[in-house]
């Protein structure tokens, strides 16, 4: 920070948030009470696929303090309808208004509706089918545990080897033989004659673990009416999606629906989803005519929040003689759980999988199985990542079976800047890109020619050291729809209104920073208002990296709007021309003079009517964006980049750092953490590489018997 105040682009200024986090000052979802308000507490199935023969709530009505038991028949009483799956078949990349995905015989993709309690059968561990209200959290808890419930248990698949088997139960009678998606991508005849002519040809089976999405902030959700009007708390990652899938299913306008999502501790995909808790807390308030709140613990989490991962890849690589890549097949095979909430990891995953190689062919087949475990659905790159670590994997498996050094058949592949506009094998259209240069600058910074002798040095001392690297190119997704709105008053006040929303990432700090160093105003007196839908007129929320790629593009716009209308008034402020005036730090000046006001003057001056020409104008811009994505663009060092890690380790105990940390401090928890594990029987422990700020979440690797997860490993990759 200067002697203004002023902190721009590039500092690395104490978080203007964490005075208030680290002080208890927060304020998260479950911290919201409301007076007079009821708890409520969800009857769960203990059963993974079971039908419901019955529901007895008698006893549960009966039990002190309870003030309703409902089930699925008053909410259909109601007339309140289930929650749809509308992304579960996600957009096609460059063309909003196509399915990305499709089967292959021409039939629907399976995505059925589903009930906020389940009525006539469970299909996960956890679903729930009733929920108990009562006037404190302690009754409620009492009574779910008398609601008895009589099932005829089924037999269950949890695995997707198991549910594409063709003697397993069936999860959905709408989905035969498991399958919710089965399509293909690509052009087979081409891909097959290609690898008929190969000299050498890779192939391998990749299988990354089910995560559980464990932010350290647990769901919650606390509701009321006013009249006809609701409000909702609860942490979100974009509380205007929350407004609009509400109105849907409880048949309200979206002007009487005000969502407020305040501190959230940790999003990572899943937090996006609008859950039945949210649409059942706010159905009770206005049937119970009080508040109503409902709190997850951590248990209850595991076997309701949706969760991430868990596909089976096969793959193979056919090159010439010379390691130069021919021709690319990848079967994709998730598993999606028992409801169809997302397909994105499929869709995500075969559309990057070239990355940045120039691979002249590729087929791709996909398929999503359904099965009795909690939902799949976007978790931190949701299919990016693994398509990435298949691609690299292979070129590092190919380059030891071949004999060639790993960074010179990256060097033989990869896109060169020449070919630009290249168009890859999955259809991504790359509009600029030097990768080779990246991916050079990052050897040379971690020293790729000395490793011989570290490896020596760490023999010496009975450890084995490895060098991973490789290339990752980020994907165009994300709701390209997003509003910043822009405004300076008179008292030296900056406040800036995002449809974004911070879930641990630090947007108060970095949105002030493009502000203060643009407009030249103090850091400290920015603000940002967001989460708030009576505040908030738009905004797709935060995910797919979209933050500062977005809402960062706007602010910028905004700042330069108000510099465009500054300029103006200050021109008649001072009685010179529009272009004799510059700006600069915080202030308009005429060229050649000391005559100069400030840019919170102006601000004033326009506030109160004063400045000619004028009247009625304040200092202030606002910026929307709705747009379709129409080419894939990818400015050097930016989202073509190269990923170093090296490690010292011994046995499952793992030391170092990354040295390139272009994702940022997050990466340095979920990207090792979900990677480099131990299996202990059937428990699996995330060991974290390194240790960072920041940490908004947990990452639990689950294996299954028969299914554990394997990431690869070899002397040259992880020691």
């Amino acid at each position: 920070m200067d002697g203004d105040g002023i902190v721009g682009i590039g500092a690395s200024p104490p978080r203007k948030e964490d005075q208030r986090l680290l002080t208890g000052n927060g304020n998260y979802s479950d911290d919201v009470n409301l007076g007079g308000q009821l708890y409520a507490v969800l009857v769960r199935s203990p059963h993974a696929h079971a039908i419901i023969n019955t529901i007895d709530t008698k006893a549960a009505k009966a039990a002190p303090g309870v003030a309703a038991v409902l089930t699925d028949a008053d909410y259909q009483a109601d007339g309140h309808g289930p929650l749809p799956s509308p992304g579960a078949n996600p957009a096609h990349t460059y063309d909003y208004k196509i399915q990305a995905l499709a089967n292959s015989d021409g039939s629907n993709i399976f995505s059925a509706l589903i009930p906020p309690l389940a009525s006539d059968k469970v299909r996960h561990i956890g679903e729930p089918l009733a929920m108990v209200i009562a006037e404190t959290l302690a009754a409620a808890q009492d009574a779910a545990e008398l609601v008895a419930v009589d099932y005829e248990i089924l037999d269950a698949v949890t695995t997707i080897s198991a549910a594409l088997d063709p003697s397993a139960p069936t999860v959905w009678d709408g989905a035969a033989g498991n399958i919710g998606v089965d399509g293909e991508h690509g052009d087979d005849g081409l891909t097959s004659r290609a690898f008929d002519a190969a000299d050498h040809i890779v192939q391998q089976q990749f299988v990354t673990n089910r995560v559980a999405n464990a932010q350290l902030e647990p769901r919650a959700a606390v509701a009321a009416f006013s009249g006809d009007n609701l409000t909702l708390y609860t942490g979100s990652q974009g509380s205007f999606v929350y407004k609009m899938g509400l109105a849907g299913i409880l048949g309200m306008v979206p002007e009487k629906i005000r969502v407020v999502t305040r501190d959230v501790g940790g999003g990572f995909g899943p937090r996006g989803s609008l859950y039945r808790e949210y649409v059942l807390t706010a159905w009770a308030a206005k049937r119970m005519s009080r508040a109503v709140k409902w709190t997850s613990d951590r248990s209850e989490a595991f076997v309701s929040d949706h969760q991430g991962r868990d596909l089976v890849a096969r793959t193979a690589l056919a090159l010439d003689k010379d390691g130069r890549f021919l021709a690319m097949r990848v079967h994709l095979i998730t598993n999606v759980g028992a409801h169809a909430v997302s397909y994105v990891p499929l869709s995500n995953g075969l559309r990057l999988v070239p990355t940045v190689d120039d691979i002249p062919a590729l087929h791709g087949r996909y398929q999503g199985g359904l099965t009795n475990t909690v939902s799949i659905s976007v978790y931190r790159g949701a299919g990016r990542p693994e398509a990435v670590y298949h691609m690299e994997r292979l070129i590092d498996i190919a380059a030891r079976e071949m004999n060639i050094d790993r960074a010179e058949i990256r060097r033989r592949n990869i896109i060169p800047p020449s070919a630009m506009p290249y168009t890859s094998a999955a259809g991504l259209i790359y509009d600029c890109g030097e990768f080779e240069s990246i991916m050079d600058q990052n050897l040379a910074l971690a020293d790729w020619a000395g490793l011989a002798a570290r490896k020596d040095e760490a023999r010496s001392r009975g450890k084995r050291r490895g060098f991973g690297f490789g290339n990752y190119v980020e994907a165009p997704v994300g709701a390209i729809r997003e509003r910043i709105e822009l405004e300076l008053t008179g008292d030296g006040q900056v406040r800036i209104v995002a449809g974004t929303q911070s879930t641990g990432q630090g947007h108060e700090t970095t949105y002030a920073q493009v502000v203060s160093g643009e407009l030249g105003v103090p850091f400290d007196a920015i603000e940002l208002a967001t989460g708030d839908t009576d505040v908030v007129k738009l905004g797709g929320g935060t995910h797919s990296n979209r933050s500062m790629r977005i809402a960062g593009t706007l602010i910028h716009q905004c700042d330069a709007e108000i510099i465009e209308t500054g300029t103006r008034a200050a021109a008649a402020m001072l009685e010179a021309g529009v272009s004799d005036i510059v700006f600069e730090r915080g202030a308009f000046q005429i060229v050649g003079t000391d005559r100069q006001v400030g840019i919170f003057q102006v601000a004033a001056a326009l506030e109160a009517g004063k400045v000619p020409g004028m009247e009625g104008q304040r200092l202030a811009a606002d910026a929307d964006l709705k747009i379709k994505i129409t080419r894939f663009h990818v400015p050097p060092g930016w989202q073509g980049d190269a990923h170093v890690h090296e490690t010292d380790a011994v046995i499952y105990v793992l030391e170092g750092n990354l040295i390139s940390d272009v994702e940022g401090r997050g990466e340095r928890e979920y990207g090792p953490g979900d990677t480099y594990y131990e299996t202990l029987g059937s428990k699996t422990v995330a060991r974290n590489a390194s240790q960072s700020e920041g940490l908004s979440g947990l990452i639990i690797n689950i294996d299954r018997a028969g299914a554990s997860g394997h990431h690869g490993s070899d002397d040259d990759q992880h020691g």
